[in-house]
């Protein structure tokens, strides 16, 4: 800061000084200012230019991570309809294998059998529908063989392979020629019950392989969450602004800058004191 000399008045060095600094009080002003009315402690890159990067490519980070947790949530989802598909054809198996062991017991009549057969056509025709309604954007997931690339990191993913589960896939040929009119007994329910048994062992295994790979996807999501967290706290601590201290900030500038603007009004009249001189 240059010497103020009140008797050069040509040049008032004194009022220059304090003008350069209520030129940087201004500007630390209007910066806290900004800061305050956007929220954010890096508005351009000369703010902080390394802070501008290195938030950037955090950001960046943070959004492909949000992007991951996302397609997890989404892969999950697809799972739970299918699971919700294998589920209800488990339970109407376990309901096929009830009717075909009380069909066997010879304290009913052929009318009762017959009655007894004919919900198990109805039964059988309900997995058809279920395997084949059962689907997710379109996608059938019990009547083929789909192969799915869940994109469950930045540059990997999981795969999920779907199988069918009608009848015809089932097994349940025996089940599938019976009719209205055929009547289940003693002798004739042990086709219908092995076949019933080895569907639920298929239909189980499937649920067994789908429980685990959600659970796996649990896992997934969790890890991401903790990370995508962590990572907009570190872009926040360094591209966001403390309001709280910002404010205190732009308080204490102020102050200064009322002070200065009063110390340069009194920087002017110093140097009317010289024409005490020419009295």
């Amino acid at each position: 800061m240059a010497v103020s000399d009140l008797t050069r008045i040509r040049s008032n060095i004194q009022g220059l000084n304090i003008l350069g600094t209520l030129r940087d009080v201004n500007n630390d002003v209007a910066t806290h200012q900004l800061r305050l009315g956007t929220g954010k402690k890096i508005n351009s890159a000369g703010d902080d230019p390394a802070g501008l990067s290195i938030s950037t490519k955090l950001d960046a980070r943070n959004r492909i991570l949000q992007a991951v947790f996302d397609n997890i949530g989404q892969a999950k989802n697809l799972l739970s309809v299918a699971e919700g598909g294998l589920l209800s054809i488990n339970d109407i198996l376990v309901s096929m294998g009830e009717k075909v062991v009380t069909a066997a017991n010879d304290t009913l009549g052929t009318e009762e059998r017959q009655a007894i057969s004919r919900q198990l056509v109805n039964l059988v025709a309900e997995i058809e529908d279920i395997a084949q309604d059962t689907e997710f954007n379109g996608v059938s997931l019990l009547n083929s063989s789909t192969t799915f690339n869940f994109q469950t990191a930045e540059r990997s993913g999981t795969q999920y392979t779907t199988q069918a589960f009608t009848p015809t896939d089932l097994g349940m040929t025996n089940l599938i020629a019976l009719t209205g009119d055929d009547a289940i007994d003693s002798t004739t329910s042990t086709q219908y019950l092995d076949e019933i048994d080895n569907a639920i062992s298929t239909v189980s295994s499937a649920l067994t392989n789908l429980g685990s790979l959600i659970n796996r996807f649990t896992i997934k999501e969790g890890n991401v969450s903790v990370a995508q967290i962590n990572t907009e706290a570190a872009f926040s601590r360094i591209r966001n602004a403390d309001l709280a201290k910002e404010q205190l900030d732009l308080t204490k500038m102020q102050i200064l800058q009322q002070t200065s603007t009063a110390m340069l009004a009194q920087a002017n009249l110093n140097s009317q004191s010289i024409l005490s001189l020419f009295g």
